[in-house]
């Protein structure tokens, strides 16, 4: 069996006990799904590809070079679904311009009051809005962006609805930070029942182990994380019909 990416940080007991408790079995994506990008805005990647050491100074929540990394093979997901006709949602952050909504997340950062209403750091030297999705990745007219105040792209937005009406019964999930949004978001999945696929390359954090072991965790419970050749070859089964936003 090919070594997964949260291999190097398993005991050989916690290996034991996922393959004794039947954990990480495939639950198979469903015949309907919708690609969801977590928060691959400016302020979780940064203007450019830097050490992630680097990438804090500018943007205290970035991921450094990993978002860099992960943007071709979101873009190669999204091109893909565009061509199957399969809907696109992004979602990204919002705060009001005094700042009151953003209540817990003042809570575990000791640089929290770098904020701005853009997200984007007081020093920055550029125009860019912290919350604006990539340009390398930019929304295409079809597609829907959710703006969501706390980690799961469920809570408080209308994300269920829109896959209701869409008429989607499974989600692709991609974005950021793989142990934060993207792991409230594909619990919030589980719990609402959409079958959900993981994309590996398509998800960074700024903690190589939290990353890792996230991932491991969502697989043996919650999802099916995969890579890209086998999310790239599940898309290209895809061949349900769907009710699409016209842009």
């Amino acid at each position: 069996m090919t070594e997964r990416i949260w291999d190097k940080f398993l005991t050989e007991r916690d290996k034991q006990v996922f393959a004794k408790g039947g954990w990480a079995a495939n639950a198979g994506g469903g015949k309907k799904p919708a690609l969801l990008i977590i928060d691959v805005n400016y302020a979780f990647c940064g203007e450019q590809s830097k050490p992630i050491l680097e990438a804090v100074e500018e943007w205290r929540t970035s991921c450094g070079e990993e978002a860099w990394e992960a943007l071709p093979h979101i873009r190669t997901l999204i091109d893909k679904c565009h061509e199957k006709g399969i809907p696109v949602i992004y979602t990204t952050g919002t705060i009001r311009d005094d700042g009151w909504d953003k209540g817990s997340w003042a809570w575990k950062s000791s640089r929290s009051d770098e904020d701005t209403s853009d997200g984007a750091p007081p020093a920055r030297t550029s125009n860019r809005d912290g919350n604006d999705i990539m340009d390398e990745i930019a929304p295409s007219p079809q597609d829907i962006v959710i703006r969501k105040l706390k980690p799961s792209a469920f809570y408080a937005t209308p994300l269920v609805s829109f896959l209701n009406d869409l008429g989607a019964d499974s989600l692709i999930v991609t974005g950021t930070t793989t142990s934060g949004c993207v792991r409230a978001s594909v619990l919030d999945a589980f719990s609402n029942n959409y079958r959900t696929v993981i994309v590996e390359e398509g998800c960074f954090d700024r903690s190589q182990a939290s990353h890792a072991i996230n991932l491991c965790d969502m697989h043996a419970k919650y999802a099916d994380v995969v890579q890209m050749d086998e999310a790239m070859e599940y898309i290209e089964g895809i061949d349900e019909t769907y009710n699409l936003p016209t842009g």
